[in-house]
């Protein structure tokens, strides 16, 4: 029903196979407006900060962040995860809906698999400042030489720098290969020979003939079969860096699927935030419509309340299991120090959502959009309050500690923000933001 009224939507606008061009065309040759450049210079500012903060703590160690002996792990490993979550959207938007031809998925997913790159990368990059030595960051890999050292494949780290490479380089290939016919439109189009050079060089000589077209399909389709698995397999495997654990509050098996919902829930959350900017300031009307919002706010629903579902198990398994730490690490959370950071991510993250019950503030695009940032800020605190509550306060109240950030980090977290933002605004003006050859397929179906 909803792929039959977003086609009919496209076609009672009289849209035709050129005026998708046109419209979607249009921001990479029109000259950028005041807005872009503002937002290039603000995301671009906030890059720099970052920049130079993640030199500093090369440059003269971790200990300019907040952590301590008790609290080893902060804000670095809470924007690690809360990123990684970010990122899962893209190819849950792509490959999976793609296998179940889910037809409302071509206007959003091109730039929910941009935001999956883009996200991965601002996450990639916390572990490795954390290493404190990047020179030697090739330690990590496992590969022949002379020094007989090899690494822990028992340490649920280096399953992250197997499960995210994969993930990256697979979606990375994902997004590309979705681009190629685009590509190969752009490059008929442009007028100078330095574009219509560079853009020959990225569409690799795609003519649109039949054969490419059958290619095409087989990649695509295969590609989406590769990447299905990822979305179940990646953030479980982030998961295991807690739960294979001995603290209080990491030590449970219902991770996995809690934190692959979760995952699922700010990464639509994020890709409506920019969705609904792309879709104002770009005059994307036509193409991102009421129905594309109100079907990603029924996804948000869904693992909004299976995240829920996951914070009342932990409490009753903590006090099911007649574990005293195991319960005392949920009251600490509740009551403890911390107490206003565990409200925020109930209050964000199981209250909030079931809003989206009501047809009126679902398809209500002001109301998503402030939902998305609410969202997004529960999912942060979710992982903050999973990381620091649960050291802070250990089974050695002489250990007993407190924490918080640094300007340092804060600073970093504000230039991955950056950095992010940044290379969303040059993939608005450089790759066609809606996949044109999918949704002109929609319509030629119709």
């Amino acid at each position: 029903m909803s792929e039959i009224s977003t086609r009919e939507e496209l076609i009672k606008g009289n849209k035709g196979l050129k005026d998708i061009t046109d419209d979607v065309f249009s921001p990479i040759v029109a000259k950028p407006n005041k807005l872009w450049f503002l937002g290039l210079l603000l995301a671009a500012s906030a890059a720099a900060i970052g920049i130079i903060a993640i030199v500093l703590t090369v440059w003269k160690g971790i200990g300019l962040w907040g952590v301590n002996k008790t609290i080893g792990w902060g804000w670095s490993i809470t924007n690690f995860v809360w990123w990684v979550g970010i990122g899962h959207a893209g190819t849950f938007i792509s490959a999976i809906l793609l296998l179940f031809r889910q037809k409302w998925r071509t206007s959003i997913n091109r730039s929910a698999e941009a935001m999956t790159i883009f996200a991965v990368i601002c996450a990639g990059l916390f572990p490795l400042i954390h290493m404190g030595r990047l020179l030697l960051g090739f330690f990590i890999f496992p590969y022949p030489n002379t020094r007989d050292v090899w690494v822990n494949f028992n340490s649920p780290l280096l399953w992250d720098v197997f499960a995210i490479t994969t993930y990256f380089l697979v979606s990375l290939i994902f997004w590309y290969v979705g681009l190629i016919p685009d590509l190969g439109t752009i490059r008929d189009r442009m007028k100078t020979k330095f574009k219509k050079a560079f853009y020959r060089i990225l569409s690799f000589g795609w003519t649109g003939s039949a054969k490419h077209w059958q290619r095409f399909e087989v990649v695509s389709f295969t590609l989406a079969g590769l990447a299905a698995p990822l979305v179940l397999s990646v953030h479980t495997i982030v998961s295991f860096d807690f739960a294979t654990s001995v603290i209080p509050g990491w030590h449970t098996t219902i991770f996995p699927p809690y934190f692959v919902s979760g995952a699922i829930f700010s990464g639509f959350a994020m890709v409506l935030t920019l969705m609904i900017i792309a879709r104002k300031t770009m005059n994307l009307q036509d193409y991102i419509t009421i129905n594309h919002i109100e079907l990603m706010n029924k996804i948000i629903i869904l693992t909004g309340s299976i995240v829920g579902i996951a914070y009342l198990t932990e409490l009753f398994m903590a006090w099911y299991s007649g574990v005293e730490y195991e319960l005392f690490a949920f009251i600490n959370r509740a009551t403890g120090p911390y107490w206003w950071a565990y409200w925020i991510m109930m209050t964000c993250n199981v209250v909030s959502p079931q809003l989206f019950w009501f047809k009126k503030l679902r398809r209500s695009v002001g109301f998503t959009f402030f939902m998305s940032i609410v969202i997004n800020i529960g999912m942060w605190f979710e992982r903050f309050v999973i990381i620091v509550t649960s050291l802070h306060r250990d089974y050695l109240p002489s250990s007993w500690e407190m924490y918080k950030p640094s300007i340092v980090e804060i600073a970093i977290f504000v230039g991955t923000l950056g950095i992010f933002f940044t290379l969303f605004l040059l993939f608005v003006r450089l790759f066609p933001v809606i996949a044109m050859a999918e949704v002109k397929t929609t319509i030629k179906n119709k």
